[in-house]
C-alpha cells in the first residue's frame, strides 16, 4: 500500500514535546492507514502572530519549513494555522497540494450556513479574519468576530484551563448565534482544538475545527489527484531555498 506523507507546519518555533499538543488534534481513527502526518515547527520566528510584523516572520519561516517538501517525498503540505502563513508562497514553490485552515474553513462554513462567526482567543488575532474575509470574498457572510480576551499559549494550548476557557468560549459562541445571527462557528485558531468537542456538543450550529478541515481537504485533493493551479501560483524562475536555511534554529 502506498503511503502518502503530509507535512503539517506549525507557524511558530516549538520544542518537540509541544508539537505533540498540536498533533493530538488528529484522532487516531481520523487518519487513514495510507496517510502519515508529520508535524514540524518552524526554524525561527515569533510566537503569537499578534501583528503584521509577526505575520511576515511566520510567512517567511513557514515557506522555509515547507519549500523542500516535494523533493523530500511529501505528497502534500498543510499549514496548521488559521492565518494560512506562507500559503501563497508555498503554492508558488510547490506543485503538490498546499492547504491552509483559514481559507478552507471560511469556504466550508459558507457552504454549511448562510452566515458564520469566528470565535477566537484575543483581539490581536482579529486581523487574520479580516484578511481571510477579503481573500475569500466572504466578508458579507461573516456575521462577527468575537474573542475571550485571553492570551493564547502555543506550548500548553488549553490544557489545564478547560474549566475557565471553555465556558468563556461557549458564552461568546452563543452571543455570536443569538445576537449576531451566526449559523455556524469557526474556531479562530488551531491552538483551540481541545475545545471543539465541548462546544460542538453544546451548540445547535456546526462548529468547525480548522486543523481537521485543512487535513481532510489535503486528503481529498490527494484522492482526486488535484492541486492548486500553477497559472494562479506560478513557479519562481530562480528559487533561493538556501536563503532562510542559514537562520539559526530556536530549538
Amino acid at each position: 500500500m502506498t503511503r502518502h506523507r503530509i507535512r503539517m507546519i506549525v507557524p511558530v518555533p516549538l520544542p518537540a514535546e509541544a508539537l505533540a499538543g498540536f498533533a493530538a488534534q488528529l484522532p487516531a481513527g481520523l487518519v487513514r492507514d495510507d496517510i502519515s502526518v508529520e508535524f514540524t515547527g518552524v526554524r525561527a520566528g515569533t510566537s503569537s502572530l499578534d501583528s503584521a510584523y509577526e505575520a511576515t516572520m511566520a510567512d517567511a519561516f513557514c515557506l522555509e519549513a515547507g519549500q523542500r517538501a516535494e523533493d523530500e517525498g511529501f505528497a502534500a503540505v498543510c499549514l496548521n494555522t488559521v492565518s494560512d502563513s506562507g500559503l501563497d508562497a508555498l503554492r508558488s514553490r510547490l506543485s503538490i497540494p498546499v492547504v491552509g485552515p483559514g481559507r478552507a474553513s471560511f469556504f466550508l462554513a459558507a457552504d454549511l450556513a448562510k452566515r458564520f462567526s469566528v470565535v477566537t482567543m484575543w483581539p490581536q488575532w482579529h486581523w487574520i479574519y479580516r484578511k481571510l474575509a477579503v481573500e475569500t470574498g466572504l466578508g458579507a457572510r461573516l456575521a462577527s468576530v468575537r474573542d475571550i480576551a485571553t492570551r493564547p499559549d502555543t506550548r500548553e494550548l488549553l490544557a489545564g484551563k478547560e474549566d475557565i476557557v471553555f465556558g468563556k468560549l461557549e458564552e461568546q459562541c452563543r452571543r455570536a448565534i443569538d445576537e449576531d445571527g451566526a449559523e455556524a462557528i469557526i474556531l479562530g485558531s488551531t491552538t483551540m482544538h481541545q475545545s471543539h468537542r465541548y462546544l460542538a456538543e453544546r451548540l445547535d450550529v456546526p462548529v468547525l475545527n480548522p486543523g481537521l478541515i485543512a487535513f481532510k481537504q489535503c486528503e481529498t485533493l490527494l484522492d482526486l489527484g488535484l492541486a492548486h493551479s500553477k497559472r494562479s501560483y506560478p513557479t519562481p524562475e530562480n528559487p533561493q531555498d538556501a536563503v532562510l536555511a542559514g537562520v539559526p534554529a530556536v530549538f
